[in-house]
């Protein structure tokens, strides 16, 4: 791994966002140790799941956790396909109220970064 492997995560986790939800992330950060990558993000909520919410509040927590499911095998399947490691599995939770999500990425061997 060189060092512009953070921006390329950081891109690539944007990207999937912008796919997935139709909006950027404002704000990130990512911390590597060993074998586990840990990205706090904001970003905001998706125009079509908010107008969603005030109503249908058992729909959109299933359309949420559909989401959730894709953005994480895309995540995986584009780290690995990029950057040549296997992912073991990846965690993602998504605050509605504060905007904010935490994703941890377990891989299957340390980054050596």
């Amino acid at each position: 791994m060189n060092s512009s492997f953070k921006k390329q995560l950081s891109q690539l986790y944007n990207d999937i966002n912008q796919e997935i939800y139709s909006t950027g992330v404002s704000k990130q950060t990512i911390d590597i140790q060993d074998n586990r990558i840990v990205i706090f993000a904001q970003t905001k909520r998706s125009p079509l799941i908010s107008v969603l919410s005030e109503r249908y509040s058992e729909l959109t927590l299933s359309v949420d956790g559909a989401l959730a499911k894709e953005y994480k095998l895309r995540l995986k399947e584009n780290i690995e396909k990029r950057f040549g490691v296997k992912v073991n599995t990846i965690f993602k939770d998504y605050d509605s109220t504060s905007e904010h999500a935490c994703t941890v990425i377990y891989l299957e061997q340390s980054l050596g970064i």
